[in-house]
């Protein structure tokens, strides 16, 4: 099924609202919505020497569907897994750097953001 453009939309704008936040917290923008064959990876930002692959989730009623965290299905990981070795290896990076994967949930609401660090890893893969 097709998103509708309001939900294009509105995951542009939570994008940007996690973007935003991250950056408040001292993170820096390496690049947004990396895509390859494998898959999408939201946002990658640094952290000091480290660097982030970020999922951004939106949540408008998380009772009905979760925290951003159960959200993000082993299936899902595993893509966003696959497409940061990719970005790693094309950036002549691979296992010269420290990553991590977190996931910053998006209120619809209020755009209020839920950061979750080290929300999975590559141990389970």
């Amino acid at each position: 099924m097709m998103a509708t453009l309001d939900t294009l939309e509105l995951g542009r704008v939570a994008e940007q609202k996690a973007c935003d936040f991250l950056q408040s917290q001292g993170l820096k923008l390496v690049t947004r919505n990396f895509r390859c064959d494998l898959g999408e990876i939201d946002l990658i930002m640094r952290e000091g020497e480290d660097l982030i692959f970020i999922e951004v989730r939106s949540r408008g009623n998380q009772e009905d569907y979760g925290t951003a965290l159960e959200s993000v299905s082993p299936a899902k990981q595993k893509k966003v897994i696959r497409s940061a070795v990719f970005y790693l290896l094309g950036e002549n990076l691979f296992n010269k750097i420290h990553c991590r994967f977190d996931i910053v949930s998006v209120s619809l609401k209020d755009y209020a953001c839920e950061w979750v660090r080290n929300a999975f890893s590559t141990n389970r893969y």
